[in-house]
């Protein structure tokens, strides 16, 4: 049986957080499409959202953007669907079809496949439950199907890691952000910063990078910077935390002033020294990423796209704003989020989780070791451009570096495959 000939069926993809929709979703609706073909006619690709801790707010319109994608319905609707299931937008369903877990609870695609009447695939990354009553999974590694009772075995197929597949798509122009976009090659070395993309983040962590970035300049100036913009900010409000009248946060890390500027359709945050970093608009920036030396990153989802590209990193957790992360799971991430209250509670959880010397970044709780260094603390940005410098000085340290990060690497190819198994359940099932 081929598709080509089978009757039309819908896709339905479950996911929710931002890491997900970037470095999940995307692979998966892009080998969809070049496996199963894009007649929408045939197969329909539809994407239904949770809530989550981690979620920026713009995953909705990060999905929609991509074209090989339907129709998107945002988180806050996700409760009356899983409830009543209706859509906001009642949408109707084909007779057929799948159901695929690509982030939330792998619950979801149980009770969604059985009012559905849909079969159901589940991407585990780390464990896979309700293996009794889903029909199929793809498991990141064979450590998550051995901990399975060997008779649900033949539900399992080992994929391998889907960030893996990230250096092997193409940027996406977000249609929604500046039009400012990058041309030509990096020929001289360059330092990627990523101060993340909540407020909270930005507002130590863009002050602080850049004085560490003017530190590593004033000793290496032929050294360049960019700053990958996340697709859930605009340049205006990027650059609002290099202003000392609109963040305070920036002298508590005695961090250093900027402001945006557009030069030949480039732009860049532009320090008093005249320090230039250029700001890379297009999403995900893994061709400009992937010319970097070394990379400054607060903890995330970037952590595991960074390693799967085998960057250097380092990782930056400054504590002198104690609250500012909030992103934790569970009923630590609900109180730290909570109204007026949040602040006092972010800022006790955090205490305790700092506390514990747990590893932050995706690539060292991963390898259970500490590859990438985590700064953490009340971090001074002299402090960090020393320890920048040292491995610039040192290449073989990040060469070493690099090698860990393609050793714990998930295989690639994990899209395809996944795709594969869809496939085969559309063919049990049309």
């Amino acid at each position: 049986m081929t598709l080509s000939t089978v009757k039309p069926a819908d896709i339905l993809i479950l996911s929710n957080g931002p890491g997900e929709i970037t470095t999940w979703v995307r692979p998966i609706v892009k080998s969809l499409r070049e496996q199963l073909g894009d007649t929408r006619s045939k197969i329909r690709i539809s994407i239904i959202l949770s809530p989550c801790p981690h979620s920026t707010g713009q995953e909705a319109q990060i999905a929609l953007s991509y074209p090989e994608v339907d129709r998107v319905q945002s988180s806050e609707h996700f409760l009356a669907f899983l409830i009543w299931g209706k859509t906001k937008d009642n949408w109707d369903w084909r007779e057929k079809g799948v159901v695929l877990f690509l982030g939330g609870d792998q619950f979801f695609t149980l009770v969604i496949g059985k009012r559905l009447k849909y079969a159901t695939v589940i991407y585990a990354e780390w464990d896979a439950r309700w293996y009794r009553f889903v029909d199929r999974f793809g498991a990141m590694n064979d450590s998550i199907v051995n901990k399975v009772p060997p008779k649900y075995h033949d539900k399992f197929t080992t994929v391998g890691d889907l960030i893996a597949e990230v250096s092997k798509t193409p940027p996406l122009r977000m249609r929604f952000k500046n039009k400012v976009e990058e041309t030509g090659s990096q020929l001289t070395p360059t330092i990627g910063l990523l101060p993340g993309s909540k407020a909270a983040k930005l507002a130590q962590g863009v002050p602080l990078c850049l004085a560490i970035a003017t530190i590593i300049a004033q000793k290496r100036p032929e050294i360049k910077f960019i700053i990958p913009v996340a697709p859930t900010l605009d340049l205006a409000t990027l650059a609002k935390y290099a202003d000392p009248n609109k963040n305070p946060v920036l002298n508590l890390v005695n961090g250093i002033p900027a402001e945006l500027i557009y030069l030949e359709e480039k732009a860049y945050l532009k320090t008093l020294e005249g320090l230039k970093i250029e700001l890379i608009t297009h999403f995900p920036a893994y061709d400009r990423l992937s010319q970097c030396t070394l990379c400054l990153t607060t903890v995330g989802a970037n952590t595991a796209e960074l390693g799967s590209l085998a960057i250097p990193s380092i990782v930056l957790i400054p504590t002198q704003q104690l609250d500012a992360m909030r992103s934790w799971d569970g009923l630590p991430g609900i109180l730290a989020n909570l109204p007026l209250i949040g602040s006092i509670f972010a800022k006790i959880i955090n205490l305790l989780v700092l506390r514990k010397k747990r590893l932050f970044a995706w690539p060292n709780i991963w390898a259970n070791a500490e590859i990438m260094p985590e700064l953490i603390g009340n971090l001074q940005a002299k402090d960090v451009a020393n320890l920048v410098l040292d491995y610039l000085e040192n290449p073989e340290k990040l060469e070493r570096m690099r090698d860990r990060l393609r050793e714990i690497r998930g295989r690639s190819g994990a899209a395809n495959k996944i795709t594969k198994i869809i496939e085969e359940e559309l063919e049990k099932i049309l």
